[in-house]
């Protein structure tokens, strides 16, 4: 666990604000290459990312720090809500505002929605994996206690006490690189626009309720403990994923 990566002067740049941006650049660059394929022109695209950075780190910081108030935030709320540095960002919450900002850019650009986020859907995956290697970097979303050979064990200091737990980053950046490289392979043969981007949802909610079987990180759990908050959403997300699939395939 190495949090900070370098300073200057008495600021700290932590490698989680390096990795999430490096995420960001590299999504963005392979959506604009790969709308082409579609028509969409890649500055389309390249005018989209500062507004989907702004708002998906937005609805990321605004979930966790609704998630975790109690925990982390109540008691001092104006010295910590906006320190993204330290890490704590909920991709769910990133997603949906993703996802509400590129319905309004496509209306007001007049660009074929669905065309634009299968686009996107592929870069999507392929930049989660180096903001979960980010959060390898500073200690969080961390997983449950093991004794399997690749356990891999934090500082004294942190959380776990130094104990062997599931490497859970690792695990989510290796099946959103294998979710990438499926769905870039969708998107040069989908039969319908939308197709990978329902693909996507579809995709995401399994890998991610997979990972958050061996999370330790929550302190709340649901269905008996082994549901986590994620798991909830994930499933709302494969609904909606299955109904978006069927609605625009039946379209087509």
């Amino acid at each position: 666990m190495y949090r900070v990566a370098f300073r200057i002067g008495d600021f700290s740049i932590h490698w989680y604000g390096i990795l999430v941006a490096v995420g960001f650049l590299v999504g963005l660059w392979t959506a604009s290459r790969r709308g082409l394929r579609d028509g969409l022109a890649p500055e389309r695209i390249v005018d989209l990312g500062p507004w989907l950075i702004v708002s998906s780190l937005v609805g990321a910081r605004a979930l966790y720090v609704i998630s975790y108030w109690q925990e982390s935030f109540a008691s001092a709320p104006w010295t910590e809500v906006f320190m993204i540095r330290h890490g704590g960002l909920v991709f769910y919450g990133g997603l949906i505002a993703a996802c509400l900002t590129t319905i309004l850019y496509a209306r007001l650009k007049r660009l074929p929605l669905w065309k634009l986020g299968d686009a996107l859907a592929p870069s999507i995956a392929l930049g989660y994996v180096p903001g979960r290697i980010g959060c390898l970097m500073n200690g969080c979303c961390y997983g449950a206690p093991t004794h399997l050979p690749w356990a891999i064990h934090f500082p004294p200091e942190h959380t776990t006490g130094g104990v062997g737990v599931h490497p859970t980053q690792i695990y989510d950046a290796l099946l959103n690189l294998g979710l990438y490289a499926g769905l870039a392979r969708l998107y040069r043969r989908k039969q319908f626009d939308g197709q990978v981007f329902a693909s996507y949802l579809l995709g995401y909610a399994v890998t991610r309720s997979v990972v958050e079987l061996f999370r330790g990180d929550y302190p709340v759990r649901y269905l008996g403990g082994w549901a986590t908050p994620a798991h909830l959403l994930s499933l709302v997300v494969l609904v909606t994923g299955a109904i978006l699939y069927a609605t625009l395939r039946s379209r087509q």
